[in-house]
């Protein structure tokens, strides 16, 4: 498979798991059968973003960027390795497709309550991660035209 198909496959799964978690949340409302047509749902519409995202964004550059420039960002904490930032990286990108179109502030608290599950191994609470999900966050919005935040950063 070549790198740019293995990076598009990338972004629409990544995408079509986020969409799905987030559908059937949504769907638990109305039951089991709510939360599977929500997870199905989401998963399609969460794939389509993800792809979108790949398009301008190559998920590997982006890991790599980030992977190169960390310890260098200023919310950057002495201590704390690549193993501890990465998840809040991928979580920037993941997610981005899901609220695209608000701003990162308008969206911080439901990525804080789901920050817990998504971090992984990371050591990093949510206070210490979310400036670099929101960096991953703005590093797509400049990316993609008509997309930069409404806040400026």
């Amino acid at each position: 498979m070549s790198d740019v198909k293995k990076d598009h496959s990338i972004g629409a799964g990544t995408g079509a798991v986020t969409g799905a978690v987030a559908g059937a949340a949504i769907g638990s409302a109305a039951g089991p059968a709510g939360s599977l047509v929500g997870a199905v749902a989401g998963g399609i519409v969460g794939a389509k973003a993800g792809d979108a995202i790949a398009e301008k964004i190559n998920p590997t550059d982006y890991e790599d960027h980030f992977r190169n420039n960390f310890r260098s960002a200023a919310y950057y904490r002495s201590g704390y390795e690549w193993d501890d930032y990465a998840p809040a990286y991928r979580y920037g990108y993941d997610t981005y497709g899901r609220y695209r179109g608000r701003s990162f502030d308008e969206v911080d608290d439901q990525l804080a309550t789901e920050w817990d599950r998504a971090r992984g191994t990371s050591r990093l609470a949510w206070n210490d991660a979310r400036e670099a999900v929101r960096d991953g966050w703005h590093h797509i919005e400049r990316a993609l035209p008509g997309d930069f935040d409404r806040d400026g950063r």
